[in-house]
């Protein structure tokens, strides 16, 4: 790591290249200086001065916005693909944002699109998109403040979230979409469903998260260190890096987000074909009889699914059965185990409500 670096005490992300700390306005000069020899480092203004930096280890540095706000170029270099998706950046409301996309997808094939959970990227959510990315004209994007998107210069709840989804949207050209959300996405699924009813085709909750039935911080805390047991322990090395980059201040602000938001209400309200994907060894989930009278008392196009032996990143644990209901889901198929796989988990259809579609046998 070069002096900047080591000066500063920055903890570099190994993925981009990129690094980041917050201090006060009293070191900007000295930072500048030691900055310009090795690459470029960016200083934001907000409640503190805030510097990016990146090493020219990996290629040509990146280069900051220009006054055209254009947005900021990729790194250039060696660094190994994480997905079969191609990796983009845009611009959406003066913000970077990173998203991954499907390269291959037909033109006219519809649009799904992935949002992540609390406090972590789109990277967990890989396995289930990849696996859907030749059907669907496939997104992943690091909602801003997750992953390796930029923060947006004011904290986003829920239906900030929400809106930076539809403008999204916006910036890839798409009218309608599929929305694929697990955990904390879920309720941004909704709240765009609420606003942008005219935009969203299908609602996918897979381990639905957010109300004021959520746990008190600290217990919700227990609950993610009791999941960490029960998933596959590759997760770790995708989500211990996302919570430490999501920072205290950040979980703390988002989680009085989803405490607050009325993810109940939200579900009364959505009047489009919804499938909601449980695990039944999730900890953060009631038991399956609430959730099934959850489901059962809303019962507004929603298809209950239990998955067994699944826990809380059912997209990251569970790609194969989840990616095999959500085909029968999109189809209006009955959800049923895939007899061509038979060592995948058993998947059970535990409600589906009588103003959903019809379900069909072809």
């Amino acid at each position: 790591m070069d002096r900047l670096a080591w000066t500063c005490g920055l903890l570099p992300d190994v993925r981009s290249g990129r690094a980041h700390h917050t201090f006060g306005p009293g070191l900007r000069s000295r930072l500048a200086l030691k900055a310009a020899p090795r690459g470029i480092a960016d200083v934001d203004r907000g409640p503190a001065w805030s510097v990016h930096w990146w090493s020219s280890s990996d290629g040509p540095a990146l280069s900051a916005p220009d006054v055209r706000g254009e947005p900021r170029s990729e790194p250039r270099g060696p660094r190994r693909p994480e997905s079969s998706l191609a990796e983009r950046w845009t611009r959406i409301d003066g913000v970077d944002v990173f998203y991954r996309e499907s390269p291959d997808a037909p033109p006219d094939a519809p649009v799904m699109v992935h949002l992540h959970g609390f406090g972590l990227s789109g990277r967990y959510l890989l396995p289930t998109a990849e696996r859907l990315a030749d059907e669907y004209r496939t997104y992943v994007p690091d909602l801003p403040g997750f992953g390796r998107s930029w923060r947006a210069p004011r904290a986003l709840d829920v239906p900030g979230l929400a809106q930076t989804a539809a403008r999204f949207l916006d910036d890839r050209g798409v009218e309608r979409a599929t929305l694929v959300g697990n955990s904390m996405g879920c309720p941004v699924i909704t709240e765009f469903a609420y606003s942008f009813p005219d935009r969203i085709d299908r609602a996918i909750l897979v381990s639905p998260a957010g109300g004021v039935y959520n746990q008190p911080l600290m217990g919700a805390i227990t609950q993610l260190a009791r999941d960490g047991g029960r998933e596959p322990k590759r997760m770790l090395r995708v989500a211990v890096p996302d919570y430490l980059k999501f920072g205290i201040p950040s979980t703390v602000r988002m989680f009085r987000s989803l405490t607050r938001y009325p993810s109940y209400e939200r579900l009364l309200a959505l009047h489009i074909p919804t499938l909601a994907v449980v695990g039944d060894r999730d900890p953060l989930m009631p038991p399956p009889a609430i959730v099934r009278e959850v489901a059962t008392n809303t019962d507004n196009h929603v298809v209950l699914v239990v998955i067994e032996g699944a826990a809380h990143a059912i997209n990251f644990s569970h790609p194969d059965e989840l990616a095999h209901v959500i085909r029968l889901f999109m189809a209006d198929r009955p959800i049923v185990d895939d007899p061509d796989a038979p060592g995948l988990a058993h998947v059970e259809e535990v409600h589906r409500s009588p103003h959903h579609p019809p379900v069909t046998d072809a």
